[in-house]
């Protein structure tokens, strides 16, 4: 997508911006490359530095209520102070690393419905910051993270949604002040039993950690409980995991009150910020499983993406 933002506070005939990504696709710990086309003003003007943001929607309690606001998790200058002169266009090219937190937005091709991410260009004149619009970019699962989503493909999860929340792991060392969840509702033989099962990835260039969430239902006399799971591995060893067997031996051992060794599950997750995921267990062994989508894909639906939600942001003060 490409964009266009007219600097208002500097009149007609002021510079304005086009960000063009080569490619509006990557994967956390990738890279993203483009160039941004800086129009000239009818008049001489003093460029303070343009900034390229990475920008999604959190999710933030306020009290009994959750605000969804923009949060901007990576930003990088391309470009410094310099002249730009009637009718002298500038392009100014720009490589920059995505974080490996990065959350996910598209998985088998299909959008994850509830999921907002973008660049944000921003280029600041005149003790003015002028922020952009929207530049809406796709991140992909790592292959790690995509053997194991299609495990909950094959086990028959349905997709439910995904967001960001704001908050911290527990155990983990988070470099950004929020996480993904994505959310499902269980095969049909756990139904009656388990509500939904969240899924939260958290990637290093090292190791990636795998966190399940189960919210169980109640018995007839007493109330339901969450039971939270954690997996850290490398990505080596998360590609040759028999993810199938270990999901499906995680559920059993919900549901039927057993021991499953595979994870360590706690029933206190919320800790440490908003959910706090305790425990881990080394790599299991298995053949690689097969990328089956029609579980997982069956229940997405492509997102309408609303960008009215970083508006708000945008009317916000600057240095």
């Amino acid at each position: 997508m490409v964009f266009k933002r007219i600097l208002g506070s500097l009149g007609m005939g002021g510079p304005s911006v086009d960000t063009v990504l080569t490619r509006p696709v990557c994967r956390p710990g990738g890279t993203l490359d483009g160039q941004v086309l800086v129009k000239a003003a009818d008049y001489p003007v003093e460029i303070q530095r343009i900034t390229l943001g990475l920008v999604t929607r959190m999710e933030s309690e306020h009290g009994e209520e959750e605000v969804n606001t923009a949060a901007e998790f990576h930003r990088v200058d391309v470009a410094g102070a310099f002249s730009l002169q009637p009718g002298r266009d500038q392009s100014i090219p720009f490589t920059f690393e995505v974080p490996w937190e990065t959350p996910l937005t598209s998985v088998f091709g299909t959008h994850l419905h509830g999921m907002t991410l973008g660049v944000r260009t921003e280029l600041a004149v005149a003790k003015a910051v002028d922020k952009g619009d929207l530049d809406l970019l796709t991140v992909e699962p790592l292959p790690s993270q995509q053997h194991v989503l299609s495990a909950f493909s094959q086990l028959g999860f349905q997709f439910k949604s995904a967001d960001v929340e704001h908050g911290r792991l527990a155990g983990v060392e988070q470099q950004i002040p929020f996480y993904q969840e994505i959310e499902f509702y269980p095969p049909g033989q756990y139904q009656g039993r388990i509500n939904e099962v969240e899924l939260t990835f958290h990637a290093t260039p090292w190791h990636l950690t795998v966190v399940l969430e189960a919210d169980k239902r109640g018995g007839a006399f007493g109330g339901g409980h969450d039971a939270v799971g954690r997996f850290t591995l490398s990505h080596e060893e998360a590609l040759t995991t028999d993810w199938v067997s270990h999901l499906h031996s995680w559920l059993e051992s919900l549901t039927q009150g057993g021991a499953f060794t595979g994870f360590q599950h706690s029933h206190d997750p919320y800790h440490d910020g908003h959910h706090g995921h305790h425990g881990h267990g080394g790599p299991g062994v298995g053949g690689v499983v097969a990328g089956a989508a029609v579980g997982f894909v069956g229940g997405m639906v492509a997102a309408e993406i609303v960008e009215e939600v970083f508006e708000d942001d945008d009317e916000g003060g600057e240095d």
